[in-house]
């Protein structure tokens, strides 16, 4: 690997004193949006606002731990923002080494695991030797999981796992009799992390984009005008309390 990044031994510690809260929600999923529209506001270029965007990344982890989240996945780049222009797409492809060789110390100190969702092959070089430098530094911590949705997509996830299953099928390793929803789950990426408890989406925007349509069945949705750059402690604190005050019966009564 040419990837050359300093080594930090890990600690078990965090600097951040814990809150607790009556109900945290033990996985939350984001919705990274508004980035260019910040930047445009600013007469910025639109990297101008990812990178604004990447230092938010770090401020919300340490948020994550602070409240006692167990897992947090960010939707960093999907597979439809290849789309885009080619210089913002270069951009955005080097800043998982930029925000790792400035935060990836202070991930460590916090016992933060790091791992990935989507097609990770496929990615530059640089862009894979930085996060899987990453993956294995921190692998045997057993703090938050900082979960990257990178190059992924729903649909082609769930098309990937049903190619998986009925190869598995023809190789008489399950039959279809086996087949049922948690046996499903065992081939999408998210195999073995728990469905999202709390989806939030910044900018205004109310779709899901593509992003984990199978996992955010029963999960509940929050949704601000902010733009991911501006999401700070606060506006994420109301979105925890207000995930308190729901009443999830996935479907009962």
């Amino acid at each position: 690997m040419s990837m050359k990044l300093p080594f930090f031994r890990k600690k078990r510690t965090t600097n951040f004193e814990r809150i607790t809260l009556d109900n945290p929600p033990d996985h939350v999923a984001i919705i990274m949006d508004g980035n260019g529209r910040w930047a445009k506001k600013r007469g910025l270029p639109r990297i101008a606002g990812h990178k604004e965007g990447m230092d938010v990344v770090k401020n919300i982890v340490s948020v994550a731990i602070k409240y006692n989240v167990k897992v947090l996945t960010l939707y960093a780049f999907s597979t439809e923002n290849w789309k885009r222009p080619k210089a913002e797409v270069e951009f955005l492809m080097k800043l998982p080494k930029e925000f790792l060789h400035v935060y990836l110390p202070e991930m460590i100190e916090n016992n933060v695991r790091i791992e990935t969702i989507g097609e990770f092959d496929v990615l530059p070089d640089y862009t894979r030797e930085a996060v899987q430098y990453a993956k294995e530094q921190t692998s045997q911590n057993d703090g938050l999981l900082l979960n990257f949705a990178l190059n992924y997509g729903s649909r082609l996830e769930i098309i990937r796992g049903i190619k998986q299953m009925m190869s598995d099928v023809d190789a008489s390793k399950i039959t279809l009799d086996d087949l049922d929803e948690q046996l499903f789950s065992n081939y999408l990426y998210t195999n073995g992390l728990s469905d999202p408890d709390l989806l939030i989406r910044t900018s205004g925007e109310q779709r899901l984009s593509n992003f984990l349509l199978w996992q955010l069945a029963y999960t509940e949705f929050w949704f601000t005008d902010v733009l991911w750059p501006d999401f700070n402690e606060e506006i994420f604190r109301q979105a925890l309390l207000d995930y308190q005050q729901r009443k999830r019966r996935y479907g009962g009564i």
